[in-house]
């Protein structure tokens, strides 16, 4: 896959024109001061070899939003419609 080269100034003027090249597959290395700075590429290549999230990841995340126990919070949840 051949790679573009140009100057993060010369870059920003040309954003459309780099976004179509992308998105046909040819990806585009944003410089600044001679050194790399970003890259433009389709979302195809960016997500590539990225594992997709997966429901347990989220496993943990809530934690301490139930208080101390969350099964007694839930109980309560339950009970108290009765």
């Amino acid at each position: 896959m051949p790679l573009h080269t140009i100057g993060l100034e010369q870059g920003r003027n040309t954003l459309p024109e780099l976004a179509s090249r992308a998105h046909s597959g040819e990806p585009s290395l944003l410089t600044r001061h001679g050194k790399p700075y970003a890259a433009i590429v389709s979302p195809d290549v960016l997500m590539k070899g990225r594992p997709r999230p997966r429901f347990l990841n989220l496993r943990g995340t809530g934690k301490g939003l139930w208080g101390k126990s969350p099964a007694k919070a839930i109980d309560h949840m339950r009970n108290e419609w009765h």
